[in-house]
């Protein structure tokens, strides 16, 4: 197999006879056109074909080495791209060794038929140079000319590293003048005796999908892979342009006999990651060791790959993930399925363009959601949460204050309540208490006025103080009342918050504290 690299075209200076000042006249001025010829088996030799136009329409073609030493090297235009590789179209006139240098006067091909400078510019075809006659399978030189020419249109995709760490590079798709595509496969720490089979698959790689174009495989000697594209495997046309909008990702496995192995993956075309992400916490629930981020990153198509990333997860867990609606304090049904958290690296990707009802979700209106991540223990566990975050429009400014909770009926029970700031005005309120007593359920609310002028009514009724853990977490929209009420209003609200025994014994209270406009 013959394997091309990216090639830059120079194009020579050219003019005619017509638009010539500086030919004598009579000196025929024709057109040319260089090529590069890249190195191959020794990485000293390179150099360039040039195509001149003749007088009579026929061409010659100057091949220029550098790096050669004494010998003769045979030379061949082949029909088709580098990357497919096919017959020899046209026998070039060896390259001297010494010079570096062959001259060929072409009017025909090898079969005989006529051909013009104009032709020879529209082949499909490249150029070989081979180390010698009895060595023809070694090759010194070589680049793609005529309508496989590389244009200086390329698209760099990233390949990242699966099971192998230390295995990761780039996927580039270069345009042809025919406007077909060379895709070069670049990867670093590869086996020198690997050989890695590669494909494009639909969708992308967090959705997984069928193979949608067979690659040539990365040879793991050099970690590289070059396969021509003018179709897919069911022969349905694709050019560069097409290419760059496939939904598609580019999978590279161990070997024939380990498919289910993947070295490298990276999503290509409208699935590439544009750069704008936002992160959001996810905090610990049941094991206060497992901790983490969603981030949400935006697809060139507009869709998102949500990532979650966890610490502590051990390393046989499957923790199922999802999207609910509304704010945790609050509970909400599932709207989004997400992949699960694999425990052993704590990660879990998940492609979305729409909820699990099939409506359309953007990037944009996935970071305006009113919405929460939960990850579960288990499928068989799904009561149980290991962590969950608020995310879109939820998510906490990072503004808050905090108020004393004074003890009451028992001086071993106290805290604080904190008022935090979400991205959409609204109010995270908690409650967290010492002293509290396993099975305890404490009701509390936000009463009018203050502690030392109370009894007050009941302006907002917050959720129960768990006595397991001391806490209580509310959502704060509005008073009892219907009137709405921010975060803002909520800290200029005249006010104390009551923390009762139990829902049987309001009278008895375990902790209570100003807040709003009553801090002291």
């Amino acid at each position: 197999m013959e394997y091309p690299i990216a090639a830059t075209t120079m194009i020579v200076s050219s003019c005619s006879e017509d638009d010539s000042t500086d030919q004598p006249p009579g000196v025929f001025d024709g057109d040319s056109k260089t090529y590069q010829l890249q190195s191959r088996a020794d990485a000293s030799v390179s150099g360039t074909a040039t195509v001149v136009e003749n007088e009579d329409g026929t061409a010659t073609v100057n091949l220029k080495l550098t790096g050669t030493s004494a010998g003769s090297f045979p030379a061949h235009i082949h029909a088709n791209s580098a990357a497919e590789t096919g017959d020899i179209l046209i026998d070039l006139n060896e390259v001297d060794g010494a010079s570096g240098e062959s001259t060929t006067i072409i009017s025909a091909t090898k079969a005989g038929t006529a051909i013009t400078y104009e032709q020879i510019l529209e082949l499909d075809a490249y150029i070989n140079i081979h180390q010698s006659a009895n060595d023809l399978g070694t090759l010194i030189a070589q680049g793609d000319i005529g309508v496989n020419e590389i244009t200086a249109d390329s698209r760099e995709y990233e390949l990242k590293s699966a099971a192998d760490a230390n295995i990761s590079g780039t996927a580039t798709i270069h345009k042809r003048v025919s406007g077909a595509s060379l895709l070069e496969i670049s990867l670093e720490g590869t086996p020198a005796d690997g050989e890695h089979p590669a494909h494009i698959h639909m969708n992308s790689a967090a959705e997984s999908g069928d193979i949608a174009i067979s690659l040539s495989p990365v040879v793991g000697a050099n970690g590289k892979s070059f396969t021509h594209i003018e179709e897919d495997d069911a022969g349905t046309a694709l050019n560069y342009e097409a290419l760059l909008e496939l939904d598609g990702y580019i999978n590279v496995h161990q070997s024939a006999n380990e498919l289910d192995v993947l070295v490298a993956q990276g999503d290509i075309g409208i699935n590439v990651l544009t750069g704008d992400s936002k992160e959001f916490a996810l905090h610990s629930v049941l094991v206060p060791t497992i901790n983490g981020t969603a981030t949400v990153h935006k697809r060139l198509s507009g869709a998102s790959l949500l990532e979650i990333s966890l610490e502590g997860t051990p390393a046989d867990g499957e923790h199922p993930a999802h999207i609910h609606a509304n704010t945790a304090a609050e509970g909400g049904d599932i709207v989004i399925s997400l992949n699960t958290v694999n425990g052993a690296n704590g990660k879990s990707w998940t492609h979305i363009e729409a909820d699990d009802d099939g409506t359309s979700v953007s990037y944009e209106q996935l970071l305006e959601f009113d919405g929460y991540i939960n990850v579960h223990k288990s499928i068989a566990e799904l009561n149980v949460l290991v962590a969950q975050g608020d995310i879109g429009q939820n998510e906490l400014t990072g503004n808050e204050v905090s108020y004393d909770l004074a003890a009451v009926s028992n001086a071993a029970i106290f805290g604080t309540a904190t008022f935090s700031e979400r991205v959409n005005k609204e109010t995270l309120v908690t409650l967290e208490l010492v002293g509290t007593t396993a099975g305890g359920i404490h009701p509390a609310h936000i009463h009018t006025g203050a502690v030392a002028d109370a009894p007050g009514a009941v302006i907002v009724t917050l959720g129960n103080v768990i006595g397991d853990n001391g806490i209580s977490v509310t959502n704060v929209t509005q008073a009892n009342s219907g009137g709405a009420l921010d975060y803002d209003a909520l800290l200029a609200i005249d006010g104390y918050i009551n923390v009762h025994l139990s829902a049987e014994d309001l009278d008895t209270l375990v902790a209570r504290g100003n807040v709003g406009a009553n801090l002291n």
